[in-house]
């Protein structure tokens, strides 16, 4: 694949429905890691990707063919920036793309606290958020007995 040239920018209200095929298809290797497809990213509907739009910031992260290959979103909730939904396509993983984008929604919501979650078994992606100075502050332990960490940066 060679250097591949991307940016990111604001994802606008069309391109949402490529973000949530782009979100399926990412959150199936979660899916994987937990053993359970019955995961809140695989079951979000475009209507709640729209609700997320509309009182937050979702960036898209798109290759030269003009093609979504990534993307993220937050919320600023009393001066706490709640990110979700990082994503990178299978196929472009590996390559710094996600701290990328993780370092620009950051640079969206400047001096602020920032929270995010994700499962414990999901190793690799708990090591880029600690190397981005994320550090866990709770767990969570799901019926299903999936375990969530949260973790915080504070500026």
């Amino acid at each position: 694949m060679g250097n591949i040239r991307i940016s990111i920018k604001k994802a606008q209200l069309e391109d949402l429905q490529e973000i949530l095929t782009l979100q399926y298809l990412s959150y199936q290797s979660e899916a994987d890691l937990i053993g359970t497809n019955d995961i809140p990213p695989l079951k979000q509907t475009i209507s709640e990707v729209v609700d997320e739009y509309k009182c937050g910031t979702i960036l898209k992260m798109v290759a030269e063919n003009n093609v979504i290959i990534g993307s993220v979103r937050a919320q600023k909730v009393d001066g706490t920036v709640y990110i979700g939904k990082l994503m990178v396509h299978p196929d472009y993983r590996g390559k710094g793309f996600g701290t990328k984008l993780l370092i620009e929604i950051e640079q969206c919501f400047p001096d602020s606290r920032y929270e995010l979650f994700t499962s414990t078994k999901s190793v690799d992606n708990i090591r880029l958020y600690q190397k981005l100075g994320y550090k866990i502050f709770s767990k969570k332990v799901l019926n299903s007995g999936l375990v969530f960490v949260y973790m915080e940066k504070c500026i």
